[in-house]
């Protein structure tokens, strides 16, 4: 499991590594797409079945539209890839290169907590005698609706907003 999140975590960095350089808005909307569904393995990984799939459904079928509106409205004949300019290429390699050496580093000293477990017992479902006390869709509604109320808010606004910065900007 342990290796399976730190391949996820690699491929992660790599595709935020892609939008960061990215050399045409297709392939920056690719590369963020690729980044949400692999945040999203992520917390499935972590065991989050419910905010796992909550957060790939609206995220990114919102970002989906919204990425059909660009490569709609803002298509080239010939778009400039990553490997098509050495600078941009070699950004890429290196920010990978980056990427491995930190996490060398950071599993040679094991003083760095990736990951803090404070009140995890508040996530936790609790079985006694093969019975689920609370099922696990259960909990995720409740932390979404608890805990996460206000990023839900914030982020349903954006995409809302976002359909609109789109339109305006590619408008004759």
């Amino acid at each position: 499991m342990t290796n399976y999140m730190f391949i996820l975590s690699l491929l992660f960095l790599a595709g935020c590594l892609g939008l960061a350089l990215k050399p045409s808005p297709i392939y920056g909307g690719f590369g963020l797409i690729v980044s949400g569904c692999i945040g999203c393995l992520m917390v499935l990984g972590f065991g989050g079945s419910f905010l796992g799939l909550m957060v790939f459904l609206i995220y990114l079928g919102g970002m989906l539209v919204v990425f059909g509106y660009t490569t709609a409205m803002a298509t080239e004949e010939y778009p400039e890839t990553w490997g098509s300019n050495w600078f941009i290429f070699s950004f890429f390699v290196l920010g990978l290169f980056m990427e491995l050496v930190v996490f060398y580093l950071l599993s040679l000293n094991n003083k760095v907590e990736l990951v803090d477990f404070n009140s995890l017992g508040d996530w936790l479902m609790y079985e006694i005698d093969d019975v689920g006390v609370m099922l696990e869709g259960g909990i995720g509604v409740a932390g979404m609706y608890s805990c996460a109320t206000w990023m839900m808010v914030v982020a349903g606004w954006s995409l809302f907003a976002g359909i609109f910065i789109i339109i305006e900007i590619t408008r004759d």
